[in-house]
């Protein structure tokens, strides 16, 4: 399968995921980080990304698998501003490569010149709302790497996600990649999330199309299809529940294989 079924989980040991300052200016409009970033925080994000209380497949995640993404703990820096009362930009410039394993390693990475860019212009209600409901464009480019051995490349996301009657959210994002070190090429995903028990636990469920990127894995791969659904059982302040269920069809990497079930309980506990 092209793909990463639970990205959180490694066999690496400790790791850093970020270490940054964060200043707000302007009443909160305008924010800045730099140090030690997750790009994922900030790149084609929206409600359900995050792996720890959303969906779990990255299929669903950050650029919905057809974006580079850099590894945990790069060097940058990164920020966001409201243009208006509903039009936002958000951008960053990091790494394109790091070892979590080593975060601070990422400062003596800065001179190779191997970066990650990436700027998103978006439309939403309201400041507080940009999870929830927006509509945006997300551009990115990579250098290409000697040391890794990865083509540079860019590419294009976009999104629409919408909060009905302050508890369905439909969503439908997609992306385009060329080259660049990318899972896919070619990304579009519909799905929902629906909030339960007075808007405490959510349901969610997500259907993937995906084309593999050729660059990263070679011609003449089958295209892929990727379903999840996943309820986060919310049993106290701190706790949380979620078992979750994907389906794959046709993985591109299995050629013996139409379709593999997988099965996953997640908890989640927040001191």
């Amino acid at each position: 399968y092209v793909g990463l079924l639970v990205p959180p989980f490694s066999n690496q040991g400790g790791r850093v995921t970020n270490f940054y300052w964060r200043q707000r200016l302007a009443g909160g409009k305008v924010t800045v980080i730099g140090g030690l970033l997750d790009a994922t925080d900030y790149v084609n994000v929206y409600a359900f990304a995050s792996p720890w209380t959303g969906f779990m497949n990255f299929a669903f995640s950050t650029g919905s698998a057809a974006t580079f993404v850099p590894n945990d703990a790069t060097a940058g820096l990164a920020a966001g501003a409201m243009l208006t009362d509903k039009v936002y930009v958000i951008g960053g410039i990091t790494n394109a490569y790091s070892d979590p394993t080593r975060p601070f390693k990422s400062f003596d990475y800065l001179g190779d010149g191997e970066f990650f860019k990436s700027i998103e212009l978006g439309l939403t209600p309201s400041h507080g709302r940009i999870y929830n409901d927006n509509l945006h464009v997300t551009y990115w480019h990579v250098d290409a790497s000697d040391k890794a051995g990865t083509p540079g490349g860019w590419g294009l996301n976009g999104q629409y996600i919408r909060t009905v009657g302050d508890r369905l959210m439909p969503f439908l994002r997609g992306g385009y990649a060329k080259d660049g070190g990318s899972l896919l090429e070619g990304s579009a995903t519909l799905g929902l999330g629906y909030a339960m028990v007075g808007g405490r636990d959510q349901l969610g469920f997500a259907a993937n199309w995906g084309q593999p990127n050729e660059s990263s894995f070679g011609p003449d791969l089958k295209d892929q299809y990727t379903f999840e659904c996943f309820y986060r059982w919310q049993l106290g302040e701190q706790l949380a529940i979620t078992p979750d269920v994907q389906l794959l069809l046709d993985p591109a990497l299995n050629p013996d294989q139409d379709s593999i079930w997988v099965y996953g309980l997640r908890a989640r506990l927040a001191l």
